[in-house]
Order: C-alpha cells, then structure tokens, then sequence
C-alpha cells in the first residue's frame, strides 16, 4: 500500500514539475487554440448571416421583378454573395432569364462561367443542360447533340437526363434520322414511365414508326423550351 501511494505522489509531483516547467507553452498554446476558435466560430456566424442575406435577396427579386430586369438584378446577387448558395443558384437564375428573354449568346456565357466557376456543385447538371439549350436555340446544332449528350450523363439528376435525351431525340427526328430518334423516344417512354415526359415521348416514337420511309418527311425543329426552372 505505502508502495503504491509512494509511486502515487512520485508520479503527481513529476507532473508538477513538468507542468511549471511547460507553463509558458501551455499557455500560449491555449490561447492560439481560443482565438481559432473564436476565429472559426466568427466565419461560421458571419457565413450564415450572408447565406441569410443572400437568399432573402434571391427571394424579392423572384418575386418583385420582371422578366427583363430579373438577369442583371440576379448577376448583381451572385457577384455580391459567391460563397453562397444562393449567390450560386442566382448564377444560374441569371442565365435562365437571359435565355427566357430571347438572348441565347448571353444565356450560355452565364451558364459556362457558373461550369466554369463551381464544376462540382449541385446544380452543375442544370448549367449543363442550360448550355447546350443555349446552343440548340442559336442554330448550333451539333454542338448543342454534344452538350446534350453531356447532361445526359449527369445521372443524378433524373429530370435533366431525361430532359437532355428527349432533346436530343427531338432533334434527331427533326434530322430526320428516323431510326435513332424512335430508339431515344422508346428509352424515355420505358425510363420514365408515368410521367408526361414519358407519355409524350412514346408518343412520337409511335407516330414515327407508323410513317412509311416513302412518306418520312423533315420537319423544322421545335425552338427549344426553356432549359429547366428553379424558381417554382
């Protein structure tokens, strides 16, 4: 027992002395670690504060502006609050009220600088399929199969994947490539079943197949509706 209580006292008095030996590093070292986290907590409030801010801005242009001066108001968001996400997603809204007003070259340009600003973000699927309507719109056709083909590859969000090969396939019938336009029109139809994409998509497959070669004829293509809507 007096061994054990012995080897006790040895033990605290060497941490006594290590600790007045140590006492300047101590505190020092915690007073960085305070003032990091003071540091960290700082950003962290003050970064919740901008994506508040942020996003009651994105809110009153939504619902206070219109359609022709929604572009620049949502640039000036996403200028003001990058970090955010709604400076990001008001990126986007940018080009999509470009692109709803008729002005393609400027739509894709806010597109690709959203690609090119933020290449992992969620809404990247979006931007993609953005740039290549901004591209079918101007006439571009190839270019716009590319950029379709690409946002059909984002395979996380179904709704643009769905969205990019039913353009693709709208644009192959307007080719009249008859035979690739009813193979894409049977894989949206099978793939999104119950859904108006769906429906239609079998739709024109059926009116497609039921054309002789003989009588197959090439259409315009349709102007291309507006790449997707974020703000409903």
């Amino acid at each position: 027992m007096q061994s054990q209580a012995s080897t006790g006292s040895d033990t605290l008095f060497k941490l006594w002395a290590w600790f007045e030996d140590n006492l300047k590093t101590i505190v020092i070292a915690a007073g960085i670690f305070v003032v990091v986290l003071f540091v960290f907590s700082y950003y962290s409030y003050s970064q919740k504060q901008k994506e508040i801010t942020a996003g009651q801005a994105l809110s009153k242009v939504i619902v206070s502006s219109g359609a022709g001066q929604q572009a620049d108001a949502y640039l000036k968001i996403a200028g003001e609050y990058p970090a955010t996400l709604a400076g990001q997603r008001a990126q986007l809204e940018a080009g999509a009220a470009l692109f709803t007003t008729g002005k393609y070259p400027e739509a894709q340009a806010q597109f690709q600088k959203f690609l090119d600003t933020y290449p992992d973000n969620l809404l990247t699927p979006q931007a993609l399929l953005g740039v290549a309507a901004s591209l079918d719109a101007q006439g571009k056709t190839d270019l716009a199969i590319s950029a379709y083909q690409r946002a059909a590859g984002q395979t996380g969000n179904v709704s643009v994947t769905g969205s990019a090969k039913f353009a693709i396939a709208r644009t192959y019938d307007a080719q009249g490539k008859t035979a690739e336009a009813v193979k894409l029109y049977e894989e949206i139809a099978r793939a999104y079943q119950g859904t108006t994409m769906a429906n239609e998509a079998g739709l024109r497959a059926m009116e497609l197949k039921m054309k002789t070669p003989g009588a197959a004829t090439v259409t315009p293509a349709e102007a291309p509706a507006a790449p997707f809507t974020l703000t409903k």
